[in-house]
């Protein structure tokens, strides 16, 4: 599986941006998919997970109820819907693909995006 983020860009505080993943492969629908992300000086954290049919997902407490995680397996696309930015949303985000279930553990993915910038200018 390949897969490409996008969606990234610059948004005051308080606002929305929505990020995509597209992947390629036909069988994307069987993956759990998630997010991560990795702010300047920091090390690379998770965000959000979706299982393979979308019925299952799983959010970082400082994104809980900001966040959606949601997938679209017939446009082969996983997207993550964030509202209420704040400058500590600040980072470039990931999208992965994981063997193991959906996961806030980022051993389980084997499959990364190249990700994608967010900066949130307050």
């Amino acid at each position: 599986v390949q897969l490409q983020a996008f969606g990234g860009g610059l948004v005051q505080a308080g606002g929305s941006l929505r990020l995509s993943c597209a992947a390629s492969g036909r069988t994307f629908s069987i993956y759990p998919m998630g997010w991560f992300r990795q702010a300047p000086g920091k090390e690379r954290e998770f965000v959000a997970t979706i299982d393979w049919d979308g019925g299952y997902t799983y959010y970082a407490d400082s994104v809980k109820g900001r966040f959606t995680i949601s997938r679209d397996n017939a446009k082969n696309t996983v997207s993550l819907q964030m509202n209420s930015l704040n400058v500590e949303d600040t980072a470039v985000y990931y999208c992965a693909a994981s063997r193991y279930g959906a996961s806030r553990n980022q051993v389980n993915y084997n499959y990364w995006g190249q990700g994608t910038q967010v900066t949130v200018s307050s």
